[in-house]
């Protein structure tokens, strides 16, 4: 029997026809104050922490993503993704950007009613976060190009109504603490992906719902939900 596996996801990057062939995908929580308060945590007694998706769950834009099963609570959440370029460990802050290959806007969508009722009976997140299609992926702009974002509005609107409105100078942990924090846990590697977290302001999408994710320096990221997955 032959096994037929699916091509490797290589995400699109600004400038160029060769892309971004994507290897992991890390997620940070909670890494905005308010939504961190909204989740009912307290965002000033927390360190950086991480979970994990496939590289298959990374879309581009303008997909119509399927509004997935086991669940009737189907949550955006807008945020800067970091993508690496260079390998390291153990890497410092000062260090950190120098690993940085670019930047793009992102949606972490999650089935909220599986990870709330994991987080409640102490289990992993993965049945709530890692689900496919879940990791929608705007053009990738080479820091080269544009410089490093430590500042600049983030938000997301549904049909045209802003949901998500704040500024990436609110994150908790800015992009070098992330990228060093990380390499303390974990060699990161080129084609790694990090999204950094939402702001406050999540909520539920439906089918035929539109999202638009804009973030200041980057092309914005438009994600359709289509019909439920039969």
């Amino acid at each position: 029997m032959q096994i037929t596996l699916p091509p490797p996801v290589v995400a699109a990057v600004a400038g160029t026809d060769t892309g971004f062939p994507v290897r992991r995908v890390f997620c940070v929580g909670r890494n905005y104050a308010e939504h961190a308060r909204e989740m009912g945590r307290d965002p000033d007694r927390e360190p950086p922490f991480f979970f994990s998706k496939w590289a298959e769950t990374v879309v581009p834009d303008g997909t119509t993503i399927p509004y997935p099963q086991a669940t009737k609570n189907f949550h955006y959440e807008a945020e800067l993704v970091v993508a690496i370029g260079k390998a390291g460990r153990n890497i410092s802050v000062d260090a950190a950007l120098d690993h940085v290959f670019g930047y793009a806007t992102g949606l972490d969508m999650t089935r909220r009613d599986l990870q709330l009722e994991a987080r409640s009976q102490g289990r992993p997140w993965d049945t709530g976060k890692n689900v496919e299609q879940s990791s929608p992926l705007g053009l990738i702009h080479p820091a080269s190009q544009i410089g490093h974002l430590n500042k600049g509005a983030i938000r997301l609107t549904v049909n045209g109504a802003v949901k998500q409105s704040a500024d990436l100078a609110d994150l908790i942990w800015p992009v070098a603490d992330i990228v060093s924090f990380l390499s303390g846990l974990y060699q990161i590697e080129p084609g790694d992906l990090i999204y950094t977290g939402t702001p406050a302001g999540v909520g539920p999408v439906v089918s035929g719902d539109e999202m638009v994710v804009e973030i200041d320096a980057l092309t914005p990221l438009k994600i359709k939900v289509g019909d439920p997955v039969a």
